[in-house]
């Protein structure tokens, strides 16, 4: 086999100054150095990183990030150094903590009909994001869709999240989770939780598949698993993920139950008892009782409008008329009525926590 090594080149001004930064600060080796008599070349190796130091380089310093399980006992401590030769290092911790945070309420309408652009996102899918604001970076969802069906380009990974929600909208995929068994298909009107850092995979997709995603916080990290395949050898439906089980809801297995709305009825997904309260997840139809004003206490409120129509009708704000693919967040507190709701009319409610 041929061996192959990729070195990044960062320039230098004197290479003897920057030898002993490299070598005792940073702890990396020295693999090389020429010419002998007066070096100007040295290569050196560590942490994952091999550097190519040349006087008189046209490149800029740049920056080095390096990530370790003891970041007070690297570098003296020292979170942001300055090499000799211009070059910015950067001491952070491997597995930084998921920082949640604090919700910022707002009232939020999204109307499919406003044009909101869709931009391709991982693995080629197309997101729409339905709360612009994001309530100050608590929450995200995203309406996603596949236009043309077949294979998934995905890979084994996993996100560093709170909680995250895929509803399947329309169509249906075939996904694949760590400790779950073998593949399954998700058909519209089901949904499955993926707890926090569950391996998992995007199989296979039906022409235009369309999924809600929600995922807190806002921004989370999304890491592959080059080690893992699935499925795995081991099944184990009832293991916990940071306090959380693996949910797959089935639209056959609902019980319809009264809601807390007046004029609504719900199927309730289970997700609240499966992930400690963390979140709740519920179907809504409309009953035959009568729509009335109803205040929510949740933190966070995301309602999608999946089929049917309603009006929206909000305290001191102008009334909405909303249809399949409008979504809307009430803040908590706020007097809100689901007006003239169709006989069809059907919501997905996520309520954080559940």
């Amino acid at each position: 086999m041929t061996q192959t090594l990729a070195e990044i080149r960062l320039p230098t001004a004197e290479l003897r100054d920057d030898i002993p930064f490299y070598t005792k600060v940073l702890g990396m080796r020295m693999d090389m150095i020429y010419p002998a008599d007066d070096p100007t070349v040295a290569v050196f190796s560590g942490h994952g990183l091999r550097l190519r130091i040349e006087k008189d380089a046209p490149e800029p310093p740049g920056t080095i990030r390096i990530r370790c399980a003891d970041p007070d006992g690297f570098a003296d401590g020292a979170r942001e150094l300055t090499a000799p030769n211009g070059t910015r290092v950067e001491i952070d911790e491997i597995n930084p903590p998921m920082v949640m945070p604090e919700t910022v309420h707002s009232f939020v309408v999204r109307r499919l009909a406003d044009q909101a652009p869709w931009i391709i996102g991982r693995a080629g899918m197309h997101y729409r994001d339905l709360i612009p604001d994001r309530l100050g970076g608590s929450i995200i969802a995203s309406h996603i869709r596949i236009p043309d069906g077949g294979p998934v380009p995905d890979m084994v990974h996993y996100h560093t999240v709170g909680f995250q929600l895929i509803f399947c909208y329309r169509g249906w995929v075939d996904l694949v989770y760590e400790d779950q068994g073998p593949p399954f298909r998700l058909y519209a009107g089901c949904c499955v939780i993926q707890p926090p850092e569950i391996r998992h995979r995007v199989l296979f997709a039906s022409d235009n598949i369309e999924v809600i995603e929600i995922g807190v916080p806002a921004e989370h990290v999304t890491t592959i698993d080059h080690e893992m395949e699935l499925p795995n050898p081991v099944v184990n439906p009832d293991r916990l993920f940071q306090g959380q089980r693996f949910v797959h809801h089935k639209v056959e297995d609902a019980l319809w139950q009264p809601h807390d709305r007046p004029g609504f009825t719900c199927r309730d997904t289970t997700i609240a008892a499966h992930t400690g309260g963390v979140a709740g997840v519920r179907i809504l139809k409309k009953s035959d009782t009568k729509s009335m004003d109803f205040v929510h206490r949740a933190d966070i409120h995301f309602t999608f409008v999946m089929e049917g129509s309603m009006t929206l009708e909000g305290e001191g704000r102008d009334a909405f008329e909303l249809e399949p693919g409008d979504a809307f967040v009430i803040p908590p507190g706020m007097a809100t009525r689901y007006a003239n709701p169709s006989d069809d009319i059907e919501l997905l409610e996520v309520t954080l926590p559940g």
